[in-house]
């Protein structure tokens, strides 16, 4: 064989290693009720699952406790899935910071007894410079230190 040859096999098995690694780390977008059967399951790993706030006549959060005083990280809010299911949701984290202007939240994480325990939150937020565009912001659960 040349060694061309032999160099295009390894680029290609490199290839097709990256893409099986990647794709097995790839979760999916359920409702809580899906959510809750995986992890009676036995299944760990994180899903997506995409919701909306539940808001007063106002627009303000209902459900939503944060006490940085007491603990800033532990954010609780209830979440509306697609199928309006409502469903409290943990984030071991603080509160991100544009989460009151959040049309659509996506949380990342699983069911852990009565509630979603989430690892990650994407926030949809109207654009404050383009009408009728959303803007994406992730967070990711990290410790605040005091």
């Amino acid at each position: 064989m040349k060694k061309t040859h032999i160099l295009g096999i390894v680029v290609i098995a490199l290839a097709i290693g990256i893409i099986i690694s990647t794709a097995g780390d790839a979760s999916s977008y359920v409702t809580f009720t899906q959510a809750a059967e995986l992890a009676k399951s036995g299944e760990s790993d994180g899903v997506h699952v995409v919701g909306t706030l539940t808001k007063d006549a106002q627009g303000k959060i209902i459900n939503m406790v944060y006490q940085p005083q007491v603990d800033p990280n532990r954010f609780e809010f209830t979440l509306i899935d697609t199928e309006n299911h409502l469903q409290k949701v943990v984030y071991n984290s603080p509160k991100p910071q544009d989460f009151d202007r959040s049309e659509q939240v996506v949380v990342i994480g699983s069911m852990q007894g009565d509630h979603f325990r989430a690892d990650k939150i994407l926030l949809k937020c109207p654009s404050k410079y383009q009408d009728n565009k959303l803007e994406t912001k992730e967070y990711e659960a990290k410790t605040a230190k005091l």
